[in-house]
Parts: structure tokens; sequence; C-alpha cells
């Protein structure tokens, strides 16, 4: 294959390199350049959803390290729409004062973001790990005049060394074991059954490298200080993208490399393997993050254990497997990342008016914004998965799936352990929707309007993204269909 031929499979990944540089090149030259910095950044995401479109349908480069499918062209495409739902929530935030450098940030993590789901090699899987967190560390600490957003990069950092380390770890191992690390040779390891003992630490590591990613418990302690004490934005773009790439990965991981020793979570018949793992860090998940976020009174910490509890339910469809299995947690992971990317807007328009996001901050948003806080209901019903909004149909999908799955129904008890966990968060969501229309706020802050300059952009995306999840949940054919016609 000839340099040119692989430049045009990799042109997304290269349009957005390229992208990011001339954006911290124009914001260096002048800082009044730089307000021009996230229309390019839009216009370069715009280009590479473009030339993804233009793809080939398959290919397979370097053993897996670069795979092109439709599923990883669609989840590249969701990836970096999250990332441009983010631009207008950046460019409206006043915190940030070099934005250029930022949006450059944002677009090399949205590179990470490519490289995780278009590969299936362990090695380039660990790079693009690496290329997305590095610059998620930088976003976190990107606030300099607010103490908790130094803290929560460095919290983030650590903890993502730590998981880093278990990851790399991990992939040691199994490339020591098998001789490889590309999935499909280390499945037919795995099905040869040599080197168990060894192979079985590799995946339990990797597998806690992973639930750092996904923020699942016990993994999740870094979350609710970043999302706290990180840039709006960041929050956003770590809680989504992030999130969106690291499920797509792990699937792929669990289900095609460590496919042959999946072992079982049936109540009834509980084998050895992956299987149960997932299901105990999806219960712990579910657990812990819902009834810690009764106690919270920050609505981003709020979102932080709504997260972690999250997490455990999208689990659930990887451990119910299959293609049915893969495509819910698929599904119900990209509806969760549109609807938390409006969420943290409406929290940044929130902070931006009253100057905080605790839950007092929200009293009388109603009558100040009555369209945001419509925006702000719809994501968090959706949350709650309350009909007829797009987390509805997912955790429908991710329920009956997984209900449907093992022998005799024996993946009862968790399914019934995530409808209880969401009862559980209705409550809390239900507190912060309490605080923007019954109660009334002590203060009189101007009413929030949507106009042409300011936070407008901001305001605009927020509505999209509101009747995107409620398209979504009136019509979940469209993406989910999309996503299971897609699967290999």
């Amino acid at each position: 294959m000839s340099y040119l031929e692989l430049l045009k499979l990799s042109a997304p990944e290269a349009i957005i390199v390229v992208t990011a540089l001339i954006v911290l090149t124009i914001g260096l030259i002048s800082p009044r350049t730089s307000k021009f910095c996230p229309i390019l950044a839009a216009f370069g995401i715009a280009a590479a959803v473009v030339a993804l479109l233009r793809l080939p349908q398959h290919a397979n480069l370097f053993g897996g390290m670069l795979v092109i499918s439709p599923l990883n062209s669609l989840f590249k495409i969701i990836c970096l729409v999250t990332a441009l739902t983010t631009i207008p929530i950046a460019a409206s935030e006043k915190s940030l004062r070099n934005q250029s450098e930022y949006l450059a940030m944002l677009l090399l993590g949205s590179v990470g973001l490519m490289l995780l789901v278009g590969s299936e090699e362990l090695l380039m899987i660990f790079i693009g790990l690496e290329l997305l967190s590095l610059p998620l560390y930088v976003m976190a600490a990107f606030d300099k005049t607010d103490l908790r957003s130094s803290e929560a990069g460095l919290k983030y950092f650590l903890f993502g060394s730590v998981a880093s380390a278990f990851t790399l770890f991990g992939i040691s191992f199994i490339y020591g074991m098998s001789g490889t690390t590309a999935l499909a040779a280390v499945a037919q390891k795995f099905a040869a059954g040599d080197g168990q003992p060894l192979l079985i630490v590799g995946i339990v590591m990797t597998l806690v490298g992973f639930g750092f990613k996904i923020t699942a418990a016990p993994f999740h302690l870094w979350a609710p200080d970043v999302y706290q004490g990180a840039p709006i934005p960041s929050a956003a773009f770590i809680a989504s993208g992030s999130k969106v790439a690291s499920f797509v990965v792990l699937g792929k991981i669990v289900l095609v490399g460590f496919g042959p020793v999946r072992g079982s979570a049936d109540w009834h018949a509980m084998i050895a393997g992956w299987s149960p793992v997932l299901a105990a860090l999806a219960a712990l998940s579910i657990l812990l993050g819902n009834f810690v976020a009764l106690a919270q009174t920050n609505v981003r910490r709020l979102l932080a254990y709504s997260a972690v509890a999250h997490g455990g339910y999208t689990l659930l469809g990887l451990i119910a497997g299959g293609r049915d299995g893969f495509s819910a947690t698929l599904f119900y992971t990209s509806v969760y990342a549109i609807t938390l990317v409006g969420a943290f807007a409406v929290v940044g328009e929130v902070r931006h008016e009253s100057g905080g996001d605790d839950l007092q901050n929200f009293a009388g948003f109603a009558a100040r914004s009555p369209l945001l806080a419509a925006a702000m209901a719809i994501f968090l019903l959706s949350l709650a998965g309350l009909p007829p909004l797009a987390g509805f149909f997912g955790k429908f999908y991710l329920f009956s799936t997984t209900f449907r799955a093992g022998s005799n129904h024996g993946l009862l008890w968790l399914v019934a352990l995530a409808l209880f966990g969401s009862f559980v968060s209705l409550y809390y969501y239900l507190i912060v929707l309490k605080m923007m229309f019954v109660e009334k706020s002590s203060a009189s802050e101007p009413p929030v309007r949507l106009g042409v300059t300011g936070h407008s952009v901001a305001n605009v995306t927020i509505v999209l993204l509101a009747g995107g999840v409620l398209f979504l949940g009136l019509m979940p054919q469209t993406l989910a269909a999309r996503i299971l016609g897609s699967m290999p």
C-alpha cells in the first residue's frame, strides 16, 4: 500500500489534526483573530465528517490497526458530533481565555476518539487512549482562575495514569502469552486454551483500565471532582465523547478479543469469565451511583454520580452479548452522550447568570428562561428513562435485550437491579426540576434570552440537542436500525 492510499483512508483524522494546528497558529498570531477559531474548528469537523462519508465501506490496514467499516464510520461521526456541540459551549465560556489553545486540545482529543473507535488492535487502542487522555487532562485544568479546575486536572491525571498503567500491563500480559495484539488473533488463542492463567490476569487488568474510562464503580473516584471542577465544556466532552468511544472499544475487546472466555453471569449458572466481572461492576455502579447522587447538592456532582449509574446500565448490553446486546449498548451510550452535553450546557448557562451550579442556583430558572428550563427537563427526564424521550427507548432496548439473554432469563437479577436504580434516579432528577419550576429565586437575575450574540449560539445548541433527544425518543429506529445494520 502506498502512502497516498494510506492518507486517503486516514483523511478524516488528518483533517482534524491539520485543523487543530491551524486553529492553534491563528490564536498565536493575534488575539483578535482567535474569535474565528470556533468557526474554523466547526468547519474542520464538518470536513472530517464529509471525508468519513466518502471512505470505502470496508478496509483493514496493518492487521487491524486501522479498520474501516460502517459501524466504525458511524461512531466516528457520533464522536465528532459531540465535539462539534461542545464548541459553542466553549465559545460562550468566559473563563477560557485562550480559546484557540482550548479548541486545539478539543480537536486533538477528537483524533484520539477516532483512533479508538477505528482500531481492532490492542497497541493502537492504547495509543488512541493516550492521545485522548492527554488533551483531556489539559482541558480539565484549563481554567487557571479556579483552584478546583487545577484540582480536577491533577486528580484526573493521577487516576488516569494509574488506569493507563493497568491497561498497558494487561496488554503486555495478553501479548506475552498470545504473541499478538490483534483482537481476532487473541480470540483464537483463547479458543485454543493455551496460557490461560496469565491471559486471565491480562483480561482483569485491561478491564480495570477501561473501568476508569467508563466511570464504573469502584473506579469512579475521579469523576465527581472532575465533573465539578473542570470547565463546563471540558466536563461535557469528558462525559460524552470519551464515554462513547470507550464503550465501543470495550465492546470490541470483550466480545471479539475475549469472546471465548465470556463465562456466564446467570444467577443460577455462574461461570468464571469476564461476564460475571462486568456484572459485578454494573451492579455496584448502579447502586452506588444512584444512592450517592441522592445526597448531592451540587448539580454537576449529581450528574457525575448519575454517570456512574448510567455506566452500570450501559454494561448490561455487553453482558447480554451478541449483536442485539452490543447494539443496545451503543444506542444507549450515544443517546446518553447527546443528553449529557445538553445538560451540561444548561448548567453552564445557570452558572453564567447566577455564579454557581448548586441546586439553589436553579431556583426560579423556569421563570427567567422557560425555553432552557424546558430543555433541561427533557434532558433530565430522558436520563430518568421516561417516555417519549430517547432515554426511555434506550433503557427499554437494554433491559429487554438483557432479559432475553442467557438461559431461563438468568440475567433477570441484573435487570431488576437496573429497574430499581432507575426508580431511585427519578427522585434526584425531580429535585432539580422542582427547583427550576416550583421554587422561587431569592435573587433578581435578568431573564436569559435567545439573541444573536453572547451565549445565543450555545442556547440554540441546547434547543437543538433537546429536539434531538425528543426525536430519537419518538423515532428511535432512525439510529437503532442504523447501528444494528452496521454490525458485522
